[in-house]
């Protein structure tokens, strides 16, 4: 037969109190000092090292965002440099940009067509079919006429419906 281990009551002493805090049970050996020592020694050797660590990953971070930024900005001109590539485009912008024409062609170019945006000053524009004040017709034939039987300088020509030419 198998014999039991033997138990032995055990009584607290009676000025003891009931609940003791747990530190109190705790057996620190110079071993476990000597290992919380270094492991303090450690954090204090390698905090600044740490901290230069993680300011160099977050420049590292922000110079790669720089660098996408860069590189968007080179794919773009690339594109450009492929358009300009293409001589259709390059005629489209000549003739856009620099109001180039082929011989024989005829262009209209309107410097000032008179509208002013709303808002501006002036009318606004407006999308309704409006009636003209003058008659353009009348005063074209008036222009043509006074231009062909007068002997003023042009600068001393009048229009009847617009005053001086000024």
């Amino acid at each position: 037969m198998a014999r039991r281990p033997r138990t032995v009551p055990v009584a607290l002493p009676a000025d003891a109190p009931a609940a003791t805090p747990w530190f109190r049970n705790l057996q620190i050996s110079g071993f476990t000092v000597t290992v919380l020592l270094l492991i303090v020694g450690a954090l204090i050797v390698l905090a600044p090292s740490l901290r230069v660590l993680v300011e160099q990953q977050n420049e590292i971070a922000a110079l790669e965002r720089r660098v996408a930024e860069q590189q968007a900005v080179v794919d773009e001109l690339q594109t450009d440099i492929d358009r300009w590539q293409d001589p259709a485009y390059i005629e489209a912008q000549a003739r856009d940009r620099l109001l180039y024409v082929y011989p024989g062609d005829i262009t209209y170019l309107i410097v000032d067509d008179g509208l002013t945006p709303e808002g501006g000053e002036g009318t606004p524009v407006s999308d309704e079919i409006q009636a003209t004040r003058i008659d353009w017709t009348r005063a074209l034939l008036s222009s043509i006429v006074t231009a062909g039987l007068t002997d003023l300088p042009a600068d001393g020509l009048v229009s009847p419906e617009f005053g001086s030419v000024e």
